[in-house]
């Protein structure tokens, strides 16, 4: 029997966490960057079922919690995971999965939203795990999700050939102080938008995430590499 596939940057988290969850909510690239973006997209979730998919080491859950909403979360690594339950106690579902695998422990129509902030780049085939999230989200529901900019690494000049393939991609992450290196997958916008189509969502917005005046008081030298040049694409779909 083949082994059971794995989250193709488990090692790099494992051996990142401790550093993720101590700079997370400070580090300019996430704080004032990517998640100004996602909260932009994000409805009302106050008394609503939300499925926090690659939660990570919570930063996401804690804020729906904080704002209301009833969360089941889950990660792929253990020690992201930890974090999350240092975090946030037993005020959150939280587990051990990987989203490669069915959401077997997700009820059909059960979920108001589904957020997966920064998860679908370590994804090379989204369309299974976005007919997943469309069976879990009720049919007024909503998904929004980001992931790095289609365009980010041709500009970055990371060995793209084809801006038309979903290529993997190996870059060094230095910004948490340990230098991992980190897998993942470049998509272009097209093989964003068509995995949404076939699963049956529609497109309701999409912002490209730009920093705010927060990023450039904490890093005026980061500031002025990510203000020209996109970072992430955030995308809020509904049911169609």
């Amino acid at each position: 029997m083949a082994p059971k596939k794995r989250f193709i940057a488990y090692d790099a988290y494992e051996k990142l966490a401790d550093a993720y969850a101590e700079k997370v909510d400070t580090k300019p690239h996430n704080a004032y960057l990517e998640k100004p973006a996602i909260l932009s997209l994000l409805p009302d979730v106050e008394g609503k079922r939300v499925l926090d998919v690659g939660c990570g080491t919570g930063r996401y859950t804690e804020w729906l919690l904080e704002h209301g909403a009833e969360v089941i979360g889950f990660d792929a690594s253990p020690q992201m995971l930890a974090h999350a339950r240092e975090r946030v106690g037993d005020r959150a579902e939280l587990r051990l999965h990987d989203l490669n695998d069915p959401l077997d422990f997700v009820e059909d129509d059960s979920v108001d939203l589904v957020l997966a902030a920064l998860v679908l780049d370590y994804v090379e085939n989204w369309t299974p795990a976005l007919r997943e999230f469309r069976r879990a989200l009720r049919d007024d529901g909503t998904l929004v999700f980001s992931v790095g900019h289609p365009t980010l690494d041709l500009i970055k000049d990371f060995g793209m050939e084809d801006y038309w393939s979903v290529e993997m991609t190996e870059i060094w992450w230095t910004g948490f102080g340990e230098r991992v290196l980190m897998p993942g997958y470049r998509r272009p916008i097209q093989a964003i938008t068509e995995p949404l189509h076939e699963t049956g969502f529609l497109i309701e917005r999409l912002v490209e995430a730009r920093p705010t005046p927060e990023y450039k008081e904490a890093d005026p030298d980061g500031y002025e590499d990510v203000a020209w040049r996109p970072s992430f694409i955030c995308i809020r779909a509904i049911p169609g």
